[in-house]
């Protein structure tokens, strides 16, 4: 049993598998806005939203399968490591010299040559060469024969294990986000105080731009915020789109903006049919009721939809927030009776279908539609982000140790023959073995040449 766990864990299979579906469920939390309303995704995806939510697609980087698999992801990255850690550190504390000189034979780099010097000046000339060379080596020695084992950069060894642990870091900053981090939404009004689910200082949104193309697209989305711990306010900062604010562990990145639609301020003109220089501007909100001058009717702004569209009822509703399509619901009304009643369009003054009680000229418009502005801010507070910034430093300090400090070895056997030496050496490098050759044979070179 023991047996089959460790090899579904040490499996790279099952690494590669467990990676996709982080990469896939990363890359699906990146294009689902994380943390909204129920209501907001009905909005931006229909019935489909419900789906979402229910998969926990809208709280992904907090759910329980996805944290799941980051916690088997680790688990796989723990036990491979451990089971490839004993032999890398047999290797480095306990390394073996083997005084046979057939056992360098096998070693693709090697090289056997005779020196004038006798045993006894012969291994503390080569162990100096080494030492320039910056070896590090041990000796051992047995009858007529010495071993020289040299080597260096042994810590490159562990490239591999030390990007193990970052992973393993950031895994952990990871879980720990997911667990314990927050995610939030604050819709503020300019001049609007709201205080931070789970912080002690609140928000003030003191201005709020939107900036445009010359075509009329947006181009950017600004809020200047104000923060506040009791009663002090402790500093200011404009953010925008990519720049956020930051304090106390929260984060403040500007997502999106709105209008205020539950109480615009229409703009109405009342005209005549007959006369064609008659115009009367009348300020409205909904629900409210305003006289004409001169005249002896009201004027009621009985509903408003931002974007007026005919649903599958054939009942008016609105197709979204933004004032694509601007209509109110006007009734005009004399000593209590209702004069006239019906749509009136913004965008399409012509398109008004009034329905009269009685004969009237009148004939309202919508001028304009004005409704404060709110500011949306999403919040987020990662408690394991500094986890995965360290975790990102080693992991980056590992690939260098992978890549750009592999391990060398020289493994020499020296034998006395006739009171000369026999020198039979070979080497090891897993990485940038032509710069390894090109070093052993300058060594060798040079070996050759000592007296």
């Amino acid at each position: 049993m023991f047996k089959a766990v460790k090899k579904f864990f040490t499996s790279i299979k099952v690494a590669i598998v467990l990676l996709i579906i982080l990469i896939a469920a990363s890359i699906l939390g990146t294009l689902i806005p994380q943390g909204r309303s129920a209501q907001e995704y009905l909005v931006r995806y229909g019935q489909i939203g419900n789906l979402f939510q229910k998969l926990q697609f809208t709280r992904l980087y907090h759910s329980i399968w996805y944290v799941s698999v980051l916690a088997l992801f680790g688990l796989n990255i723990i036990i491979c490591t451990l089971v490839r850690l004993g032999p890398k550190l047999r290797r480095v504390f306990e390394p073996r010299c083997d005084l046979d000189p057939k056992s360098i034979q096998v070693l693709k780099v090697k090289d056997r040559i005779k020196m004038i010097l006798a045993p006894a000046a012969a291994v503390p000339a080569v162990k100096d060469e080494l030492v320039r060379h910056h070896y590090r080596v041990r000796e051992h020695s047995a009858a007529s024969r010495h071993c020289l084992l040299a080597r260096k950069r042994m810590l490159g060894l562990f490239g591999s294990d030390v990007v193990h642990a970052g992973l393993l870091i950031i895994l952990a900053g990871g879980i720990i986000s997911g667990l314990a981090g927050q995610r939030g939404s604050l819709s503020l009004s300019e001049n609007q105080t709201a205080s931070v689910p789970g912080a002690s200082f609140s928000i003030r949104l003191d201005k709020f731009i939107t900036e445009y193309y010359p075509d009329g697209n947006i181009k950017d989305w600004k809020s200047k915020l104000t923060v506040i711990e009791g009663s002090q306010e402790i500093y200011q900062k404009t953010i925008e789109v990519n720049h956020p604010l930051n304090h106390r562990g929260f984060v403040f990145y500007q997502s999106g903006y709105g209008w205020d639609w539950e109480n615009p301020t229409l703009e109405v003109r009342l005209k005549k049919k007959n006369e064609p220089d008659y115009l009367k501007k009348i300020s409205l909100r909904v629900g409210q009721t305003a006289g004409v001058e001169g005249e002896d009717i009201t004027l009621t702004a009985v509903r408003f939809l931002p974007d007026f569209v005919l649903d599958e009822k054939n009942q008016p509703s609105t197709r979204s927030l933004e004032p694509r399509n601007p209509a109110a619901l006007i009734r005009g009304e004399r000593n209590g009776a209702e004069v006239f009643s019906g749509w009136i369009f913004a965008k399409f003054p012509d398109f008004a279908q009034m329905h009269q009680a009685a004969e009237t000229e009148f004939k309202p418009e919508l001028k304009d539609v004005q409704a404060p502005q709110y500011s949306v801010l999403q919040t987020a507070k990662d408690p394991g982000v500094s986890l995965i910034w360290v975790g990102c430093a080693a992991l980056m300090f590992g690939l260098f140790l992978a890549f750009y400090w592999p391990p060398r070895e020289i493994r020499l056997v020296l034998e006395e023959s006739q009171g000369r030496t026999e020198l039979s050496a070979g080497g090891i490098a897993s990485k940038s073995r032509e710069a390894f050759q090109s070093e052993f044979d300058d060594i060798m070179k040079i070996l050759r040449k000592l007296k």
